[in-house]
């Protein structure tokens, strides 16, 4: 037998960090991609006390569970802290990032540089599908709430929580 029932072989986990306010088409790309090349992608909804963002956290853990139902190998939770922390109390040794533009890279190499001198923990970065080379949850929100058309950013649970939050009549 092999695979992770296999004895002595290893479960390979990685983890998808972000607010996720609200999660877009092109998180979920990320997402899936990951669920294919790990036997268990944790998504780890990013809390952050000192903003204030359009859906609380649980809001955001149930819509990602509904979007990412058909991958029974995410999980989906909540973390504080350094990404770092809950990889080690995981067993996570990957972090998957997606990569819009060199903007990101930027940022991102020196928060893997950080990560790994800290405890080890890799990351790996995805480039993201060209269709979604724009799309940030910011530019989402900002779009839906002056009444434009987001229908093909967003999965339709979130299209729909996006109306009700924003449109309230």
């Amino acid at each position: 037998m092999t695979g992770p029932e296999s004895e002595g072989s290893q479960v390979r986990r990685a983890v998808c960090p972000g607010s996720f306010d609200p999660i877009t088409n092109g998180h979920l790309d990320i997402i899936a991609r990951a669920s294919r090349l790990y036997d268990e992608v944790y998504v780890a909804v990013m809390i952050n006390k000192a903003k204030k963002g359009l859906f609380e956290i649980e809001e955001r853990i149930e819509l990602i569970r509904e979007v990412t139902s058909e991958y029974a190998n995410v999980r989906v939770e909540a973390f504080h802290g350094l990404l770092v922390d809950f990889c080690k109390h995981r067993d996570i040794p990957a972090i998957v990032k997606g990569l819009r533009a060199v903007s990101d890279f930027d940022y991102e190499l020196q928060m893997a540089q950080m990560n790994n001198g800290l405890t080890g923990v890799e990351t790996l970065f995805v480039p993201t599908n060209p269709t979604y080379s724009f799309l940030s949850s910011s530019l989402v929100k900002e779009v839906a709430a002056w009444g434009g058309d987001v229908s093909h950013l967003v999965p339709a649970p979130v299209l729909e929580a996006l109306n009700k939050r924003l449109h309230k009549d």
